[in-house]
């Protein structure tokens, strides 16, 4: 009885490496990657049938895969509330004071294009 016990517990894997020696994570997070361009500066965010502001990323370093916004007034739909900003593999997220997504973005265009969390599409280019 012991000996099955063994077998079935020498199958499982609990210290976060694959089979091949690789790393895994937990399933359903990303890792934060660096941007393909450095956020850090003011950016213009529109949405093409609600208006456009401009906003003003922070970043620790050119390579921060998180930082902070700061909107300036007009802000089409809740995107005014836009204060944090990460980047990993599914693209880049603007988050709430809460940290609650209002936009996901993927890079393209010289910028980012996606949509916001109310379906509306919105870009953001320098």
């Amino acid at each position: 009885m012991l000996l099955l016990g063994s077998l079935a517990l020498a199958g499982c894997n609990t210290d976060g490496i694959g089979s091949a020696g690789q790393t895994t994570s937990p399933a359903g997070l990303s890792q934060p990657t660096a941007p393909p361009t450095a956020m850090a500066g003011r950016w213009l965010f529109s949405s093409p049938s609600r208006g456009q502001c401009n906003m003003t990323f922070g970043a620790s370093s050119p390579a921060a895969a998180d930082g902070t916004i700061a909107p300036e007034g007009g802000c089409p739909g809740k995107l005014y509330m836009s204060r944090k900003w990460t980047y990993d593999q599914t693209g880049l997220t603007l988050r709430d004071h809460k940290g609650q997504p209002l936009a996901q973005l993927a890079s393209g265009g010289g910028g980012f294009q996606g949509n916001a969390t109310s379906g509306e599409p919105v870009a953001l280019m320098r």
